[in-house]
């Protein structure tokens, strides 16, 4: 998940808009939402789901240890009940470590 500079003054985000975010289907946001405490949308009088940063960050931290890290849903539960902060750190140095490879696969395609 890349940051760009629209994204940073957003407030809110849609439903549509974390599912393009981390290429996934609606129905896995609905679903993770019920099973795991840490993502809670605010709903608007119509019912519709909007997303915080902090529901992104957590739902990229659910997103990176389900997919990325292979966890079950129970184990990636167990995680964050044992150990947030750890598994934060975690993210954030993938996050960082994937900037990194980006600037450079981008350097590269710029000196051939």
């Amino acid at each position: 998940m890349l940051k760009s500079e629209k994204d940073s003054e957003k407030i809110y985000y849609t439903i549509g808009e974390v599912s393009a975010k981390f290429k996934v289907n609606r129905s896995l946001i609905r679903f993770w939402e019920k099973e795991f405490d840490i993502i809670r949308p605010q709903k608007n009088k119509k019912g519709n789901r909007l997303f915080t940063k902090t529901d992104l960050d957590n739902f990229y931290l659910i997103f990176h240890l389900v997919k990325e890290r292979g966890y079950t849903l129970q184990g990636a539960k167990d995680k964050l009940k044992g150990n947030t902060e750890g598994a934060r750190s975690n993210v954030e140095i993938v996050k960082t470590l994937n900037g990194v490879k980006q600037f450079l696969l981008d350097l590269k395609k710029e000196l051939k």
